[in-house]
């Protein structure tokens, strides 16, 4: 889709400013947006990551779908992202209190891949290519 000119992923989260400190430490980079009900990572030229507290999607959503807040600590999605150093992006990640869920292991579809919680639940995975 080359209409599209740029990416950007929301993640839902409990606390904003934890979540903000969590991936500064992980993206190794302050952010490019915080303010009061948003915050945002600018990772490539085509790719932004954004963190909305839990009751600011809430407003939006008017009750149309479930309260984000009721889906705390249940993985919601995965953000794969694919790294020059993934050694790096391991050590980093534990240093910065992700919890480890499977360790550097090559995978069948090619990849060489690590992955790791947030502190609500989302899963990280850092990956290089094998082939």
């Amino acid at each position: 889709m080359k209409h599209i000119k740029l990416a950007q992923t929301i993640l839902f989260v409990d606390n904003q400013e934890r979540s903000s400190l969590f991936y500064q430490k992980i993206f190794r980079q302050a952010s490019d947006l915080n303010v009061p009900g948003m915050t945002e990572f600018n990772l490539s030229d085509h790719c932004k990551l954004g963190l909305m507290p839990n009751n600011g999607i809430a407003r939006i959503l008017a009750n149309q779908l479930p309260h984000p807040q009721d889906g705390n600590g249940i993985p919601r999605c995965e953000l794969y992202l694919y790294v020059e150093d993934i050694q790096l992006e391991f050590e980093n990640a534990i240093n910065s209190g992700a919890k480890l869920i499977s360790p550097i292991i090559e995978r069948n579809w090619g990849d060489r891949a690590c992955y790791f919680a947030d502190p609500d639940g989302h899963v990280i995975a850092f990956a290089e290519r094998i082939i």
